[in-house]
């Protein structure tokens, strides 16, 4: 069965972006274009791994990455932050928002890929 990705991004570009590298791994994608959006999606699809932008209007990356952690149905789903924010204060809440991963902006397509199929199917592509 295909792996189902969630990206979470109010930026096109970057949706996009994200979009191309995992459809091209074989998965399956979703996007949301922003927090409210991207939970719905998360508790009807119920995506192999999310990956979200931190800085998003309304509700924020931190906001959205805390209320999949603390939801039953969607407690199990990995969360990948992609950022460009990567001082310490940011790291620390995001590690306290239950995040499993963090990879910067911008994003390194080889590392995105090992984190994908490392978080969905262990270290196996799809």
């Amino acid at each position: 069965m295909q792996k189902t990705v969630l990206i979470v991004d109010d930026e096109e570009r970057n949706r996009r972006l994200l979009e191309v590298f995992a459809s091209s791994d074989g998965y399956r994608t979703l996007t949301a274009t922003n927090g409210e959006q991207g939970l719905l999606l998360a508790r009807t699809e119920r995506p192999d791994v999310v990956l979200l932008d931190l800085m998003m209007p309304g509700m924020d990356g931190f906001e959205v990455a805390r209320k999949l952690k603390d939801q039953a149905e969607t407690a199990h789903i990995p969360v990948i932050v992609v950022s460009s924010l990567d001082d310490a204060a940011s790291r620390g809440r995001m590690q306290d928002c239950g995040v499993d991963r963090i990879l910067g902006k911008p994003i390194d397509r080889w590392e995105l890929s090992r984190s994908i199929a490392e978080l969905t199917c262990g270290a196996s592509a799809p």
